[in-house]
């Protein structure tokens, strides 16, 4: 399964950045953890938009997290843990040029922190990178969780 096209296409579907990239892996995760979807979309949906859009660090950047963590740690492991988000981490920086989210927006809605999201759009869509950073952070995700 191409992970990075499935949270593309669930953050085009509403999902907000944060779920788009957990609920790709929602197979895997339900299959280790035994979490199902409705509970996996509760504990990814504060971290959307930087964290409750306060534009902090991205939410496909958390999402990412939560599968790595999720998929290779036994909840015990800290440092190896930490060691496979960091490189993931540096992996998109490196890509992207940052891991928070405002800074990965581009215009107004880099300094707009409502709690209220915007209504999604072709307008919305045109002017984020959110789309293609849920794919990203997937890709990255799934490359680490292959290995």
């Amino acid at each position: 399964m191409d992970r990075g096209a499935e949270a593309e296409r669930l953050f085009k579907e509403g999902y907000n950045c944060s779920a788009a990239v957990v609920l790709a892996f929602r197979d895997l995760i339900e299959f280790r953890l035994g979490t199902g979807e409705e509970q996996l979309k509760k504990l990814a949906i504060g971290f959307g938009g930087g964290l409750s859009r306060q534009r902090l660090t991205c939410g496909a950047v958390s999402g990412m997290t939560m599968v790595l963590s999720a998929l290779l740690s036994d909840g015990a492991d800290k440092g190896k843990i930490y060691s496979v988000v960091q490189k993931a981490c540096a992996e998109f920086k490196a890509e992207t040029g940052s891991l928070i989210c405002g800074e990965l927006l581009k215009g107004p809605s880099a300094f707009d922190t409502s709690p209220c999201p915007e209504k999604r759009t072709a307008e919305y869509y045109k002017k984020r990178p959110c789309a293609e950073l849920c794919r990203l952070a997937a890709d990255i995700a799934q490359k680490f969780t292959e290995q």
